[in-house]
């Protein structure tokens, strides 16, 4: 069933509905705006359903009035000419971030792409993509952008920078931190960029640059295989992913470095293997509501939701998410194609990923992840719930918050969170964190006055918290479980005493306390959660008193039903 003209037909299907939106060098459908400028949002959505068509080309397959648009749309907009100009780049643009999938084209389907172009149209766009070597870009999983456009300017026999390309190749082996993992740049994230950017990155320069760069194609090859051994951990049976971290928007790109490892030739697991994530987590989104009545990709998760989307989430953005297509530009005869999708290996039941500051708990096919965070804020929205909860889970997901001015605002799931003043206040960094084996210890301060040191265990059942709390001041804290889907009827709830739980037909969470706590079920803010639009949180609530306070909470996730 799933062969290649299985996902040939998945993916014109994603892509046909926005063919009426082209005008010439963009694509415009937007409703909502992003922080860069409108039209290099419009530019951006002409540019990444590349991410789709150029695999689908360099396989062999046809998408003729796309090919027509792209060629169009190409000479357009890097002739300064005409209206459709792409404009002028300046430091860190945008639009370097798009050069990338234009890179990909040059590179994997020139036929389609560069040669039909008219002589002059093809010096404009080298000019234009050239712009990349004359801006900084940033210090991050960007350089990449630029090395691409260095790489396919070389494949079409043009004008690069050599020099430029041998620097930011050597910046970005800086950022590598061991194991198959990297660091991405300055505010030192490890989440899916190391995924669906370093390593996708780095398989499409070792497939192309394969003859001219062999030891550097080793070398990612090596660091991706490595790499395949942990992440393998943030996929649960069933093909949901882990929702962590920031870029969520672009959901199946998490099975981006998978189609990149099949495509580069590695086998860090049995293809079989490989092809049942796949198909699982492609099979998964696509029977979400993540298209809206035009059949046109949202922001947001399993819904649409720009309450939870960064600031860089423009109309067009989602559809970096077809770089989870690249395998389609495997030959017909690849044993991809043929061999059947299989189940998830055994995995260990716990896991710690050092690099990513990370212990994952497997039971019953899914994961939860216990984490130290990310300890540098960085302002592009929602950054405290997307990496400074206790607990991440696919099968619960995660809520962010609307406010901190109540408890249902903040909707804090997975949090230890106090209320002083009328104000809820929450985990925004912490001053030492240890990611063990067996437990993760934090030390933090929600507020000044409020020292807090946290260890985490994972259990049979769920995890134990203990929470060492000194306190300038008298307040309220809430350590509080997973969200559970709130799906009106098919509910039960029950608060008070020391256990609070709430539970449908498909999940359940209950908090029980060691140490004197009240049970509560917060009802969270609608569409706070990336993937029910109504959740439940059992909680405890704790007095807190001047001085020392020990608090305990057992968090049972009811063996992830």
């Amino acid at each position: 069933m799933y062969d290649k003209e299985y996902f040939a037909e998945q993916l014109k299907n994603i892509l046909e509905p926005i063919e009426r939106f082209y005008n010439g060098s963009k694509v415009q459908f937007a409703q909502h705006s992003a922080w860069y400028e409108n039209a290099s949002a419009d530019m951006e959505a002409f540019a990444r359903p590349l991410w789709g068509l150029v695999p689908l080309w360099a396989g062999g397959k046809n998408a003729e009035s796309f090919e027509k648009l792209y060629l169009s749309g190409l000479a357009d907009g890097t002739d300064s000419d005409s209206e459709g100009y792409w404009g002028e780049c300046h430091e860190r643009d945008q639009r370097f971030v798009e050069m990338a999938s234009i890179a990909y084209g040059l590179i994997f389907a020139k036929d389609k792409l560069w040669e039909p172009l008219a002589d002059r149209a093809k010096d404009n766009l080298e000019k234009w993509l050239g712009s990349i070597n004359a801006h900084d870009v940033c210090d991050s999983n960007w350089i990449f952008f630029r090395v691409l456009v260095n790489v396919a300017m070389k494949k079409v026999g043009r004008k690069y920078d050599a020099v430029r390309l041998e620097k930011d190749l050597a910046r970005l082996d800086e950022f590598y931190i061991g194991n198959g993992w990297y660091k991405d740049g300055i505010h030192g994230q490890t989440d899916y960029y190391i995924a669906f950017a370093f390593h996708f990155y780095g398989l499409v320069y070792a497939v192309a640059m394969e003859n001219e760069d062999s030891e550097r194609a080793r070398k990612y090859k090596e660091r991706a295989s490595e790499f395949a051994k942990t992440f393998i951990y943030w996929f649960d049976e069933d093909g949901e992913a882990l929702p962590y971290g920031r870029s969520l928007t672009y959901r199946f790109a998490q099975t981006a470095f998978w189609s990149a490892c099949v495509t580069a030739g590695i086998r860090p697991f049995p293809i079989e293997v490989m092809k049942g994530i796949i198909v699982r987590n492609l099979e998964n989104w696509l029977s979400k509501d993540i298209f809206d009545h035009a059949c046109i990709l949202t922001v947001g998760y399993d819904y649409p939701n720009l309450l939870m989307a960064e600031h860089y989430n423009a109309h067009g953005s989602p559809y970096w998410g077809l770089k989870a297509y690249m395998f389609l530009m495997l030959p017909d005869n690849h044993e991809f194609w043929k061999c059947e999708a299989a189940p998830m290996p055994s995995l260990n039941g716990k896991k710690l990923i050092k690099e990513a500051q990370m212990l994952v708990s497997r039971r019953n096919g899914r994961s939860v992840a216990y984490v130290g965070g990310n300890n540098t804020y960085f302002d592009c929205g929602q950054i405290i719930p997307k990496y400074l909860k206790f607990a991440y889970s696919a099968h619960f997901g995660f809520n962010v918050m609307r406010s901190n001015i109540s408890l249902a605002e903040t909707a804090p799931d997975s949090m230890l969170v106090f209320m002083v003043d009328g104000i809820v206040m929450v985990r925004r960094h912490f001053t030492s964190c240890a990611v063990n084996e067996d437990k993760v210890v934090i030390e933090w301060s929600p507020f000044k006055g409020i020292e807090v040191k946290t260890t985490v265990t994972p259990t049979d059942y769920g995890h134990m918290r203990e929470h060492e709390i000194t306190s300038d001041i008298e307040c309220e804290a809430y350590d509080a479980g997973f969200a559970v889907a709130n799906r009106d009827s098919d509910n039960c709830v029950s608060g008070g005493g020391e256990t609070a739980f709430a539970r449908n037909s498909f999940q359940q969470c209950e908090v029980l306390s060691e140490s004197g706590g009240e049970g509560i079920v917060i009802p969270a803010s609608p569409n706070t959660n990336l993937r029910y639009q109504k959740t439940l949180i059992p909680a405890m609530k704790y007095e807190i008193r001047q001085g020392k306070n020990i608090i305990r909470t057992i968090v049972k996730d009811g063996g992830l039903v």
